[in-house]
């Protein structure tokens, strides 16, 4: 797209041509909306994801492959997705780590206190009905497509922050390289060519479970719908997309 392309124009042809809604992924949202292809409808779908709480491991593969995958920095705290180690104790504490992200997964547990219990939790971006980052943005450059997912476009972003500082739920980060906003983008890179996220991809266990909630038959749309499951932060009213198997009320 030539640098003399207003967004306004932009924005206009995206009513025109609903196929143009899917452009994101490692090297921006224009261009992965592009190279979804003229066959890609994003009206037809729309995407969630679904975590199974009991059967992750902490064992960071997921966190790993996000890195790899979406070029995200190397360097610690920058994380489009990461694993938070839930411990709770029989005094009622609760202890909550996340060493790096969980990419290296967890230490032994060095506590005299007795546990009832503990568990791991994958977070990332939720990619919300209501997202508050998109409201926030003076500019445009994070935005919604069509088939529900939340981009940025580092085009446009001006690197303000006041998205990463309306996100309730911590997934967002300004990239050192670009001084852009960055996130978790459900890869939409593959999964608007049909292919699973690289975290869902490399999870040894089948924690994450990527589907589309318009395809009747989707195994994780029914999942969703008939299993017990919840949200985070479910009071703030932003609708995520995310959700959570066997979620525990500690979790926030």
């Amino acid at each position: 797209m030539p640098k003399t392309y207003e967004r306004r124009e932009f924005l206009a042809d995206l009513v025109k041509f609903p196929c143009a809604t899917l452009l994101l992924g490692v090297t921006g949202p224009i261009k992965a909306l592009a190279s979804a292809g003229d066959e890609y409808q994003a009206a037809e779908h729309r995407y969630a994801m679904g975590v199974q709480i009991e059967k992750c491991i902490g064992c960071g593969k997921c966190v790993e492959a996000c890195k790899i995958e979406n070029d995200v920095p190397m360097e610690p705290y920058y994380f489009r997705t990461w694993v938070e180690r839930y411990i709770i104790y029989a005094d009622g504490d609760v202890s909550v780590d996340s060493p790096n992200g969980g990419i290296e997964g967890f230490p032994p547990i060095e506590s005299k206190k007795q546990i009832l219990r503990t568990f791991f939790v994958p977070k990332l971006c939720n990619h919300c009905e209501n997202p508050p980052c998109v409201q926030v943005c003076p500019v445009g450059a994070t935005f919604e497509t069509q088939d529900g997912v939340v981009l940025v476009d580092e085009d446009y972003c001006i690197g303000c922050r006041y998205c990463i500082q309306a996100c309730p739920y911590g997934a967002r980060f300004l990239d050192p390289r670009t001084h852009t906003a960055d996130k978790c983008t459900w890869c939409y890179h593959r999964t608007s060519k049909g292919l699973k996220p690289a975290c869902a991809h490399a999870c040894p266990t089948g924690t994450r479970l990527f589907g589309d909630m318009k395809d009747p038959y989707d195994p994780v749309r029914h999942i969703i719908e008939e299993e017990r499951v919840g949200v985070l932060q479910p009071q703030l009213l932003t609708k995520p997309k995310c959700y959570y198997i066997g979620l525990d009320k500690e979790v926030r």
